[in-house]
C-alpha cells in the first residue's frame, strides 16, 4: 500500500507535515496570540490571588487587633524594639497627612482604578505580584477609609505594628511600601508589565 501511495503521489502523514494539525494552530501548536492570551490571563490570576491573600492577612489582623487589643497597653513583642499598639490612622501610609483623609481615599481609589488598567496587558509574573501586593494593600487601607469611623470615605485605617522610633503601621502598609519597591526594581531593570525588556 505505501508502495502504491508513492507511486501516485498520496501524501502520507508526517510530524509537522500539518495533516493533524488543530484548527488555527501551525504545525500542531496554538497560534501565538492564543498562548499570549493564555498567558496574560496566568498572569491576571496570579495578580488576583496575591491580592486576596494581602487583604485578608490585613482585614484578619486588623479585626483581631482591634477586638482584644484596643484600649490596652501595647504588647511587646521584642521588648520596647517592637510592640503591638492599636492606633486610629486618618492619615496615609505611617500616620502622614492626616488632615488629607478624603484626599487620601480618592488616591488609593485611583491607584486600583490604574492597576486595573494595567492588567489588561499584563505578561510579566514578577509585575503581576507587584501589583497584587498594591492592590491588595490598597483595598485594605480604603476598606477602613470606607466602613470604619468616623464616617464614609473618612474612616481612620487601623495600625498596630510599632516599631521603636518609628511610625505605626499595618500589614497594608507594608504590601504598598514592598510592591512599590518591587515596581522600582523592575522599572530599574527594564521589564515592562507586558513582559517586554527595554533599555535605555
Amino acid at each position: 500500500m505505501a508502495e502504491a501511495e508513492r507511486i501516485t503521489g498520496t501524501p502520507e502523514s508526517e510530524p509537522g507535515s500539518g495533516a493533524d494539525s488543530e484548527p488555527g494552530s501551525e504545525g500542531g501548536r496554538p497560534a501565538e496570540p492564543e498562548q499570549k492570551a493564555a498567558r496574560g490571563k496566568r498572569r491576571i490570576v496570579a495578580l488576583l490571588l496575591v491580592a486576596a491573600f494581602v487583604y485578608l492577612l490585613d482585614l484578619g489582623s486588623k479585626l483581631i487587633v482591634v477586638e482584644k487589643l484596643e484600649h490596652h497597653a501595647p504588647v511587646q513583642i521584642i521588648g520596647t524594639l517592637l510592640q503591638f499598639e492599636v492606633i486610629r490612622n486618618r492619615g496615609a501610609a505611617f500616620s502622614i497627612g492626616e488632615a488629607l483623609t478624603i484626599f487620601l481615599t480618592i488616591i488609593a481609589a485611583t491607584v486600583i482604578v490604574v492597576i486595573a488598567r494595567i492588567a489588561r496587558k499584563l505578561y510579566s509574573l514578577p509585575w503581576a505580584f507587584a501589583l497584587g501586593l498594591l492592590l491588595g494593600g490598597a483595598f485594605g487601607n480604603l476598606t477602613d477609609r470606607i466602613f470604619r469611623s468616623p464616617g464614609v470615605f473618612e474612616g481612620a485605617v487601623v495600625d498596630f505594628i510599632a516599631p521603636a522610633h518609628f511610625a505605626v503601621f499595618n500589614l497594608a502598609d507594608s504590601a504598598i511600601v514592598c510592591g512599590g519597591f518591587l515596581i522600582v526594581i523592575l522599572s530599574f531593570r527594564g521589564l515592562d508589565p507586558d513582559g517586554t525588556i527595554h533599555k535605555d
